[in-house]
């Protein structure tokens, strides 16, 4: 390390939008300790071909600031700063960090939210991780998205904000129907509501005398998984901290109104509300972190189908708005624990088998008998619903993160030694019925029917892929069965 403490500059990995911001970066990070001058770091900025450097505390590797090359040029000038002080007098304080183990597009939606173009990535004690850039996270495409983003943030009311939900709608049905990869679809889908849900999060906030505590609103099910399509209703959930078990009560009737309105909110956006109660509002969804514990603790214990049910929803948390950490200790919580249980995984494995293929032994089509919908497959139930049920036990079982289906699958690949052309297939497989099922949705006029499509409709290129998806389950169900599920 040079005299200075300056250290290498990192460089980035190709992005995607689900993996951890840990795995985006590599190497070693460009930092200057505060004692560093102004001059040493405009050298090393220049020899780096940087435009940003982290001033790190050199004992603690706490991160104190952020010297950007445009900020320190422009205080030379202006300023009249001198060379030879300390890049702590110019660096700027009150740094935006996000946690190494969060994900790529989390660190997109808070660099577009707080209009920052760096941000520093820290450990779980504070520490400095690293940093990522705008130019590291690469934007998707497309003009109009940009518009709704600078539209969402710009939204003062919730008349506004409901306005634009119905935009963001009738822009991912004109990428459906410009046939854009399910997984982008989803991807710019989940961005876009994220702001959403996080504008009308903030608008709400300053309304309602909220507890002094860190919190953090949760997001589970489709949304968790940064899977949402064009119908879905509410899955979330508070998580908040207390200091012994009797606080909780009060907290809970503190955050209830809040998160009543949020919920209600939503539900005016386009967001129905949950049929089984799975929102924040509910008293059983807005627990301290002890009693987020608890309820996990339960679901291992004793594998019931309300057990089962819930796994598959809660299992698949995120953090969306608030203290990040909360989220993130209690899924390493759970990891710590779910291999443990064998009798759940156990359980999650069978259940997850006890899916019946709509693909006859001849390789026709089989349905199931819907009265108001008949000669039709539901593409949830019985297509991405058992690759989205054996990425989240793989999950579990290999401490994966991620909550995306198919970064669950790519990782899982990765650690099982599952061969590039079968792990691609399953994938390829998985973002195939996703897209049949967005296509549905933008064009039936009915809720019930958004899922279901009728296989003689179908291109004869599109139904010969969807077969050929359905038999990947297969291929998927016997390599779980085989790992988990002993002779």
């Amino acid at each position: 390390m040079p005299a200075s403490g300056i250290e290498p500059a990192a460089s980035a990995a190709p992005f995607s939008p689900y993996v951890s911001l840990r795995s985006l970066v590599r190497g070693e990070a460009l930092t200057v300790p505060p004692a560093a001058s102004v001059r040493e770091t405009l050298l090393l900025l220049d020899q780096r071909r940087a435009d940003a450097v982290v001033v790190v505390d050199e004992g603690s590797r706490v991160p104190l600031g952020i010297i950007t090359l445009h900020d320190v040029l422009r205080r030379i000038a202006l300023e009249r700063c001198e060379l030879q002080a300390p890049v702590a007098s110019v660096m700027t304080g009150g740094l935006i960090t996000v946690p190494a183990d969060g994900s790529a597009h989390q660190a997109s939606v808070v660099m577009v939210r707080r209009g920052v173009h760096h941000l520093v990535l820290t450990e779980s004690d504070g520490s400095y991780f690293n940093m990522v850039s705008q130019a590291d996270l690469h934007s998707l495409p497309g003009t109009r998205q940009g518009d709704l983003v600078r539209a969402i943030l710009g939204a003062r009311d919730l008349p506004t904000v409901v306005a634009l939900a119905g935009e963001i709608r009738a822009f991912v049905v004109r990428l459906v129907s410009e046939r854009v990869v399910a997984e982008t679809l989803c991807q710019q889908i989940s961005s876009l509501n994220d702001l959403l849900t996080m504008q009308v999060i903030e608008l709400l906030a300053g309304h309602f005398e909220l507890p002094y505590v860190p919190w953090c609103w949760l997001v589970f099910g489709s949304e968790g998984r940064l899977e949402q399509t064009l119908a879905t209703d509410q899955d979330n959930g508070l998580i908040f901290a207390a200091e012994s078990e009797d606080d909780a009560p009060a907290l809970r009737e503190a955050f209830l109104p809040f998160a009543r309105a949020v919920n209600e909110a939503l539900d005016a956006c386009g967001f129905p509300l949950c049929k089984g109660n799975i929102m924040a509002s509910n008293p059983q969804w807005c627990l301290s972190a002890s009693e987020w514990q608890g309820a996990f603790l339960g679901w291992l214990t004793e594998p019931q189908p309300d057990a089962l049910l819930n796994a598959s929803i809660f299992f698949d948390l995120r953090a969306l708005y608030g203290q990040d950490s909360l989220a993130n200790d209690l899924r390493d919580w759970l990891f710590e624990r779910a291999a443990s249980y064998p009798i759940f995984m156990r359980a999650m494995v069978e259940n997850s088998l006890n899916w019946e293929s709509p693909l006859t032994w001849w390789k026709g089509f089989r349905y199931d008998g819907d009265k108001e919908f008949p000669h039709t497959i539901d593409l949830k139930k019985h297509g991405s619903r058992p690759f989205v049920d054996s990425a989240r036990i793989y999950a579990l079982a290999l401490r994966i993160p991620d909550t995306n289906t198919g970064e669950r699958l790519r990782v899982t690949g990765e650690r099982s030694g599952i061969p590039g052309e079968e792990l691609a297939a399953l994938i390829d497989a998985f973002q195939h019925i996703q897209r049949l099922r967005l296509g549905r949705q933008a064009a039936a006029p009915l809720m019930a029917a958004t899922n279901r499509v009728n296989p003689d409709e179908l291109h004869e290129l599109d139904r010969l892929i969807l077969k050929e998806s359905l038999k990947q389950v297969q291929i998927l169900q016997r390599r779980l069965s085989r790992e988990y599920l002993p002779t």
